[in-house]
């Protein structure tokens, strides 16, 4: 069953806020729509090229609140997500959390990717993207056994994100565990509000994502800014965090992975648990994995001046389509263009090709991502 979602956060032009929509406002931050939801894109006096620097170099902060958050309760709750998402739970114990996938039964393709918080049997927390958290929790609830409930607390609960090198500095200022080991979580009490810390984020670098609830996510943010200016840093709009999640290779649903393209398409089978006997997906998955994809997700990198973007299409040697882009940026770090790409099976690491960008070809070399090193699990 599915409890009534809260009426709470702001509405403006069709889009939501988060309860620091005043504070991103104010500070002057370029807003667009995500997902419905009126986030900010970048700051006056930063930009995304400083932004992306700062968490490579030191520490930047994210609000990610659009972010799903869903919890599932009740005797089974565990059971339930393992019987229908792709990972396996016994991978994890209680106090982790997992990458995992929701996939459509019938064809495998990819209806969300999103983290699981394994707080117990029967406590689970469920963060999915903005525009998939309905109809993942839509799908579980269908399969929900009467004693599990899930709640949407999409509105009640913040998620900020201190990401880079000097991190566990500024998390030590506000009072935040920092000994987590990589996607190890631990829930403490700030101020009197509940605040999860988990070692993760997105960005490949070291770093901490922090599930807060609302009624005290201004007071931790404006500490987390203040330490965060403190230790050279910067607030960072989801510009920057687009730069840095596609150059560790990361896929954007809706771009990278989607309804159309699988897990097996994806490259992601480490995030599946091929001898679980039941998930979401597992037929149509198995039978791909067996025949080989139609296509496969590659890296390239421009060697000529030149940004590819997502959609376009990717030339071989002799000029035909072997694939197309799914996402592509100006790499700060390398100074060169990099995209990520569904191409065909034959076509191999180290081969050139070329985007075909507004008429010019592009050419690039086919990787391997990530484009720059992880320092995602560094002490």
């Amino acid at each position: 069953m599915v409890d009534p979602q809260p009426t709470g956060g702001t509405e403006s032009r069709g889009l939501r806020h988060t309860a620091l929509y005043g504070w991103h406002r104010a500070a002057g931050a370029k807003l667009a729509d995500f997902g419905g939801w009126e986030m900010p894109i970048e700051y006056p006096g930063g930009g995304v090229l400083r932004e992306h620097e700062a968490v490579r170099e030191r520490v930047g902060v994210f609000d990610v609140s659009h972010l799903g958050k869903v919890e599932v309760r009740g005797r089974g709750s565990a059971e339930l997500i393992d019987a229908c998402l792709t990972n396996a739970l016994e991978r994890i114990g209680p106090g982790r959390a997992q990458y995992t996938l929701c996939c459509d039964d019938a064809t495998g393709g990819v209806v969300d990717d999103l983290i699981v918080y394994l707080r117990g049997a029967a406590d689970v927390l469920l963060v999915p993207n903005a525009a998939n958290a309905a109809e993942v929790t839509a799908r579980l609830a269908a399969e929900a056994p009467p004693d599990v409930s899930l709640t949407d607390r999409h509105d009640d609960l913040c998620v900020l994100a201190v990401q880079g090198p000097r991190s566990p500095e500024v998390m030590a200022e506000v009072g935040l565990p920092t000994g987590l080991e990589y996607m190890a979580f631990a829930r403490e009490s700030w101020r009197g509000g509940d605040v999860t810390v988990c070692r993760t984020g997105y960005t490949g670098e070291l770093g901490y994502e922090l599930v807060v609830e609302a009624g005290v996510a201004e007071a931790l943010w404006e500490a987390v800014i203040a330490a965060t200016t403190a230790a050279g840093g910067l607030p960072c709009g989801l510009g920057a965090r687009d730069t840095l999640r596609t150059e560790m290779g990361y896929p954007l649903h809706g771009n990278d992975l989607s309804l159309e393209i699988t897990p097996v398409q994806a490259r992601l089978g480490w995030a599946v648990g091929w001898r679980k006997p039941r998930f979401w997906g597992r037929s149509a998955l198995l039978a791909e994995r067996e025949q080989g994809p139609r296509r496969v997700a590659r890296g390239l990198l421009a060697l000529e001046r030149g940004v590819p973007r997502p959609g376009l299409q990717v030339l071989g040697g002799d000029g035909q389509a072997v694939g197309s882009t799914t996402s592509g940026t100006f790499s700060p770090t390398l100074r060169q263009g990099i995209a990520l790409a569904l191409l065909e099976p034959g076509v191999t690491v180290g081969e050139q090709v070329e985007v075909d960008v507004r008429g010019r070809r592009l050419p690039c070399r086919v990787v391997d991502p990530p484009f720059v090193p992880s320092h995602v699990r560094s002490a």
